[in-house]
C-alpha cells in the first residue's frame, strides 16, 4: 500500500486528453486527466465511465444538453451515451473506467490514445 498524492502525480505530465493510470481498484483503472479544449464525441458501449473534477470546471455535452461540472463535482456516465467533454481552461480530473475501456470508444481520431500509461 502506498498512498498517491494528487498534485505529484498532476506535476509529472503536461499533456492534454491523455490520462495517466495511477492505481487499480477491482477492474478499475484510476486515471489522472488534463484537459482543455474540445475532445470529440464518443460513447462506450460496454462500461460507465465516471469523471470527478479536481480542478477547474468541465462542460460535457450530450445530444440534449451540456452538464458542468466544478471542482469537486463528479459525474457519471452510463455506458452506450454519447458524450463530448470540453473546457476553456485546463481542468484536472480523476477518471474511473474499466481497465479494458477505450479512450474514444469505437471512434478513432487524432486524440485516441491506444494505452494509458502509468505514472
Amino acid at each position: 500500500m502506498q498512498v498517491i498524492k494528487l498534485s505529484e502525480k498532476f506535476s509529472l505530465f503536461n499533456d492534454q486528453w491523455t490520462p495517466k493510470i495511477v492505481g487499480e481498484l477491482n477492474g478499475q483503472h484510476i486515471k489522472l486527466a488534463k484537459v482543455q479544449g474540445e475532445f470529440v464525441w464518443h460513447n462506450h458501449q460496454e462500461e460507465d465511465e465516471l469523471f470527478f473534477v479536481v480542478k477547474g470546471k468541465l462542460n460535457i455535452a450530450f445530444k440534449d444538453k451540456t452538464l458542468t461540472l466544478n471542482a469537486g463535482e463528479m459525474l457519471i456516465v452510463p455506458k452506450g451515451v454519447e458524450h463530448k467533454p470540453f473546457a476553456e481552461e485546463e481542468v484536472l480530473l480523476m477518471l474511473f473506467e474499466p481497465a479494458q475501456i477505450k479512450h474514444t470508444g469505437a471512434i478513432k481520431h487524432e486524440l485516441t490514445k491506444d494505452n494509458s500509461e502509468w505514472i
